[in-house]
């Protein structure tokens, strides 16, 4: 189930999955953006990780949606799947046949922009439907490649969709999908780690009740959450790339 892991790195694993959990329930997106790069510091291989992190979004998005479908933008969220699936497409396939450590240098590089940019309270803004489209399109492919494109179609998604859908929106999005790169996984034979993802369902829970029970606080406070994650993430993501080269 865990590859030569020792007993302190299956610990970590079971943390950063609750992390992972609690994040996406309570902003409503970023659970892959900011586990991942922790995750890949235990172990290297994002193909191992990320039908984890899909299996886990599934579940907890069908969990979530199961009462609040009626509050959903289903118009823009069909517009803007035009420009998000085909790059996504494109991610996936890239995913699986680039080099690892191409991939791997791709994700810390994503995370430490997404980190620089929350550490000093910049984000993402969109004004127009040409920079609406570009950041779907950048977005749909870093998503298809590692699941963390949610920080650039968010920024759309914001200005598009009234914030009482939003949360549910993005939930439909993030598993549309998912559902999209894992069964593209399964055609081509990608090990799914089924039997870890339910082991590891349980810690993740504990994140996603946290994690829903503290979303109007951390919204309330989500200036002074993303600079305390994104220094976190400057360091760890400029350690590795350090590490790496």
């Amino acid at each position: 189930m865990f590859p030569d892991f020792s007993t302190l790195d299956i610990i970590l694993t079971g943390v950063l999955f609750m992390w992972a959990g609690f994040v996406r329930s309570g902003l409503g997106f970023g659970g892959a953006a900011l586990g991942l790069p922790f995750m890949l510091l235990i172990y290297d291989q994002p193909v191992y990780w990320l039908p984890l992190i899909g299996l886990h979004l599934l579940f907890f998005s069908t969990l979530t949606l199961r009462t609040r479908l009626d509050h959903v933008n289903w118009d823009y969220l069909k517009t803007s799947l035009l420009y998000i699936i085909p790059p996504a497409l494109i991610g996936v396939f890239g995913l699986l046949n680039l080099p690892n450590l191409w991939i791997v240098t791709f994700i810390y590089s994503i995370t430490l922009m997404y980190a620089v940019m929350w550490l000093f309270d910049k984000s993402f803004h969109s004004e127009n439907v040409w920079i609406d489209k570009i950041l779907l399109i950048f977005g749909g492919y870093v998503a298809g490649t590692s699941l963390t494109g949610a920080p650039l179609m968010v920024a759309v998604y914001v200005r598009n969709v009234i914030k009482s859908q939003l949360r549910n929106t993005l939930f439909v999005l993030w598993f549309i999908l998912v559902t999209i790169k894992l069964t593209t996984f399964a055609v081509l034979g990608v090990d799914l780690n089924v039997l870890t993802s339910m082991a590891l369902l349980p810690v993740a829970a504990i994140g996603h009740f946290i994690g829903l029970k503290t979303h109007d606080v951390i919204l309330r406070n989500d200036v002074l959450f993303k600079r305390v994650i994104g220094g976190m993430l400057v360091v760890v993501s400029g350690l590795a790339l350090w590490n790496m080269y």
